[in-house]
């Protein structure tokens, strides 16, 4: 093996690793819409979290991405420990799938049919339409799937290169020589952990090792130690993540390091405690590509099947190493929300679905703290004031937190349908945020009154009961829509905005009278004026929530749609009518002027 064999041997792993990263991330793009649903369902049931961390391994075609992920997850609170374990235990029998479709290139058959699904006699062909689909293709979606496709050619590619590098070390004494190291099973674990801990990726560790043994100089008795150590190395990415996490975080590498380093003491000396008393003569076999595939998928299996009934004594062992000192304790205790982790940017559909979790948890603090301000309307409490003062300022973390988040995630490549979740996101916090001042306003507006000692009469405080009920209606609704995301809730708001509207005219008026016979004081009309206002404007940022879902959606301008809605949409006038005339008998108004306020 000369100079330019090792040159090709290094462009080959270049090509291979370049390879798999081009088909990890457009098959992930592919899946985000998925993998935001699966999360959503991921469960402490064993089972159901093995089968998701295969389905995801599968999906993404990459066990260390996972890994990742799940440590972010964890230390975004999202998930807890107790939950990853059998996610990561299915990573590793779903990462054996790429073993499997490398061990293509060990075919050998003079059919025409068995010789197509040679790696260089597909690769091109594959290459050929990915590149076409991405150079015609106009949806992004189609171009992803070119771009899994491309990145799967230069995969094989990068393996064909690297097989014809070392196919002259079958006829090298030295490297006959070499390999006999390796039949001391604890050199071959030592060296397959440190060669795949390197370069940070299992799959090409299998790969260059399927590569050499299309030499047929590597035995079963070598592949199986050195497959061992491959997947102990690939723990060194989840090692990496972990720098600067909390503890739970932490415990999430401990666990996968932990279940592939008791995988191999266990399965090690009981495979050569059975080979000594039944002399497996296939140990001495050379082992060719589908053999490494069949070995690291059975490892993983028994190893899986192993452990998975004992994840409550991994989880232990993970406390053990990683204890959580007291202030930690408090700290968890204290904080409500979820911190958003930068390493789930490495994978950006599924911290999408956590920055859509975040801000639902938003969302939610806003709507609560409007309902604790309304209610201290007519019922001041000194707590309750403070609970706002705290909210308001919690919600404010949100929107600088989720803000700079969504932009860091825009400048990634995503797919259409999280492009608009983003978008919608980015739309609507500021409303969240804005909804959290007006709260902080009203409260303000109850805590003069309770200070000053005065109070509405019964007429005003009744006509702002029923304008309170209209806003927590919209608000409610517009939460509602963006949480399930549902047009047919979004196009209710706008009705009860009108109404809304049309009932702060109404009351305007009526306080315009009471001004004028003497029955309100000037110092309470300026409240009950700052009080319609911030109401108001409240209700239009339920409008414009709504108002964002359907332009995104429906690709419509907000402001035509509108305008069109209020003139000729028969289903507008219908819903508006029906809600001007509830409240407008909430007033004590006969229905037909509610009718012809319209």
């Amino acid at each position: 093996m000369d100079i330019f064999s090792i040159i090709t041997l290094l462009g080959g792993l270049a090509f291979f690793l370049y390879g798999m990263n081009v088909m990890s991330s457009g098959l992930e793009k592919l899946a985000g819409s998925k993998l935001e649903i699966v999360l959503k369902k991921m469960t402490s049931n064993k089972c159901k979290s093995l089968l998701l961390g295969m389905g995801i391994t599968i999906a993404i075609q990459s066990s260390s991405a996972l890994t990742v992920m799940l440590v972010g997850l964890v230390n975004s609170g999202i998930m807890t420990l107790s939950q990853t374990i059998g996610v990561l235990m299915g990573s590793n029998i779903g990462t054996t799938l790429t073993a499997w479709i490398l061990s293509l290139s060990g075919i050998e058959s003079d059919n025409v049919f068995m010789r197509m699904l040679k790696p260089e006699s597909f690769s091109p062909i594959i290459a050929l339409v990915g590149v076409i689909m991405i150079m015609v293709a106009k949806h992004n979606r189609t171009k992803d799937i070119g771009r899994i496709m491309v990145g799967f050619s230069v995969l094989m590619t990068g393996m064909t290169l690297m097989s014809d590098a070392v196919s002259p070390l079958a006829d090298s004494p030295m490297f006959s020589s070499f390999l006999t190291a390796f039949n001391n099973p604890i050199m071959g674990v030592l060296v397959g952990a440190a060669f795949t801990g390197i370069i940070q990726s299992s799959a090409a560790s299998v790969g260059i090792l399927q590569a050499l043994s299309l030499t047929g100089q590597v035995t079963y008795g070598m592949a199986i130690p050195i497959i061992m150590g491959q997947n102990i190395g690939t723990c060194v990415t989840a090692l990496i993540s972990s720098i600067g996490v909390n503890r739970s975080a932490r415990r999430v590498a401990v666990v996968h390091i932990c279940f592939n380093c008791i995988g191999t003491i266990v399965f090690l000396p009981i495979f050569y405690l059975l080979h000594g008393i039944f002399d497996f003569s296939f140990t001495n076999s050379s082992i060719d590509p589908a053999g490494i595939a069949l070995v690291h998928t059975v490892f993983n299996l028994i190893t899986t099947a192993l452990l998975l009934p004992f994840s409550k004594y991994l989880e232990k062992l993970a406390y053990a190493f990683v204890r959580e000192s007291k202030s930690e304790k408090e700290k968890h205790t204290s904080e409500k929300y979820t911190l958003l982790d930068e390493r789930l940017l490495n994978t950006p559909a599924v911290a999408i679905e956590v920055c859509r979790s975040v801000t639902l948890q938003m969302g939610e603090l806003a709507r609560d703290t409007m309902k604790l301000a309304i209610e201290m309307l007519f019922s001041y409490d000194k707590e309750t004031e403070e609970k706002i003062k705290e909210n308001e300022m919690k919600i404010d973390k949100y929107e600088d937190k989720l803000n700079a988040y969504l932009v860091r995630i825009s400048k990634h490549s995503i797919a259409s349908k999280d492009n608009r979740t983003v978008s919608k996101m980015l739309h609507c916090i500021g409303n969240f945020e804005r909804m959290g001042d007006h709260a902080v306003n009203i409260m303000e507006s109850a805590h003069e009154l309770h200070e000053k000692d005065i109070h509405f009469s019964g007429e005003a405080a009744k006509e702002l009961r029923v304008l309170a009920d209209a806003l927590l209606c919209i608000i409610d609704m517009a939460f509602d829509a963006f949480q399930q995301d549902d047009l047919s809730i979004a196009y209710q708001v706008e009705p009860l905005e009108e109404v809304i509207d049309t009932l702060n005219v109404e009351l305007k008026n009526r306080h315009i009278k009471r001004l004028q016979n003497d029955e309100c004081t000037v110092e309470l009309g300026y409240i009950f004026q700052d009080l319609l206002t911030n109401f108001e404007r409240v209700s239009d940022h339920c409008s414009n929530i709504a108002g964002v879902l359907i332009e995104i959606d429906e690709q419509k301008s907000i402001h035509k749609y509108l305008y069109k809605l209020k003139e000729n949409d028969e289903t507008f006038q219908k819903s508006y009518h029906s809600y001007l005339n509830q409240y407008y008998l909430k007033l004590g108004q006969p229905t037909q002027v509610a009718v012809d306020a319209s």
